[in-house]
């Protein structure tokens, strides 16, 4: 990765374990393994997007990131504004609320994640209110510049939600957001619920944000055409697991994992010639509370061999800035998107 740039987040190992409980006694018989030894790194100023199908940790992932969800192991560690180095995995609660100032997340549904009965003012305004930032005044005035900053009127600030559409309520997210100035930005999906053209609109906005404020984002995602356009990095998962992290625009020509060729052959494509080059995957995604021994996508990959079923692989970095974990990734020749 650039090495011009200051690492703002690093993420090591990180696992989330949820207890399997059964009978009367609710006697532990097993683990769901959400998350299962996660590792990358987000410099600042730059977008690194979490993708995989539904199901695979992304979300769980971003969540033990935040302490929204206390990690099983791993650590988290995070530049702080002050240039001190935190662990957020195992740092003590108490010591959480100043650091959560400079940590923001954006929901993926717009609708649900604003309360319904707040107006505007105090939506975007709780979270100066709660870190006790400013008098009455002042966060109104906040308020207002942050309205504008996201493309709203400020007059819209007496409003309640259910009066403005998806794209607006997104917009209210995002404001929120950004009331204190963090330096780190979560975006769950922050854009699969809206229309498309709304989606370009939010996605845009994040950009010019991002410019305008030297934010850094963990975008987490399915979209791979919504992903090109906005990530630097890309880490792919795959039930738990990070098989490959890349720069976009590596991984979108060569990519190194099987499983990465299989979800760049989904980009739709202009040309109906180019169709026919889907790879359909076979059977069903491994069940993360008993997945099959060695390689995870070995039982769906046409490249598996003998070695894959018994030998759990590694994340390693197989070329400058390219970590793959598969054992066959220095000899084949995969698919990207022309």
């Amino acid at each position: 990765m650039n090495q011009t740039k200051q690492t703002l987040l690093k993420v090591s190992g990180l696992k989330k374990y949820f207890p399997i409980r059964k009978g009367l006694l609710r006697r532990l018989v097993g683990h769901v393994r959400a998350v299962d030894d996660v590792s990358f790194t987000i410099r600042q100023g730059e977008t690194l997007s979490l993708v995989g199908e539904s199901g695979c940790g992304k979300t769980t992932t971003a969540r033990c990131i935040l302490r929204a969800l206390t990690p099983t192991a791993g650590d988290v560690h995070f530049l702080t504004e002050n240039q001190t180095v935190v662990n957020l995995a195992t740092v003590p609660k108490r010591e959480l609320r100043p650091l959560r100032r400079q940590m923001q997340m954006i929901f993926q549904d717009p609708y649900s994640s604003l309360n319904p009965r707040m107006t505007l003012l105090d939506i975007i305004g709780e979270p100066l209110l709660v870190n006790g930032v400013g008098s009455v005044s002042q966060r109104r005035d906040r308020v207002e510049e942050l309205l504008k900053l996201v493309g709203l009127p400020p007059e819209f600030m007496s409003r309640y939600p259910h009066a403005f559409s998806g794209g607006q309520r997104q917009r209210i997210g995002i404001a929120r957001a950004l009331a204190l100035q963090p330096a780190l930005i979560v975006a769950d999906e922050p854009v699969s619920a809206l229309d498309v053209s709304v989606q370009a609109q939010i996605i845009n906005l994040m950009l010019e944000l991002q410019e305008e404020m030297g934010l850094s984002y963990l975008f987490v995602a399915h979209d791979l055409s919504v992903v090109k356009h906005v990530s630097d990095w890309v880490a792919v998962m795959y039930v738990g697991k990070i098989v490959e992290v890349a720069a976009t625009e590596a991984l979108f020509q060569q990519p190194l994992h099987p499983y990465s060729e299989a979800l760049l052959s989904a980009v739709p494509k202009p040309d109906p010639r180019l169709r026919s080059q889907r790879i359909i995957l076979e059977g069903e995604v491994a069940d993360p509370a008993s997945p099959p021994s060695g390689c995870y996508f070995h039982p769906r990959c046409r490249y598996a061999i003998d070695r894959c079923r018994t030998d759990s692989p590694t994340l390693e970095e197989v070329l400058p800035d390219r970590f793959v974990s598969c054992h066959r990734a220095r000899e084949l020749t995969l698919m990207g998107v022309e």
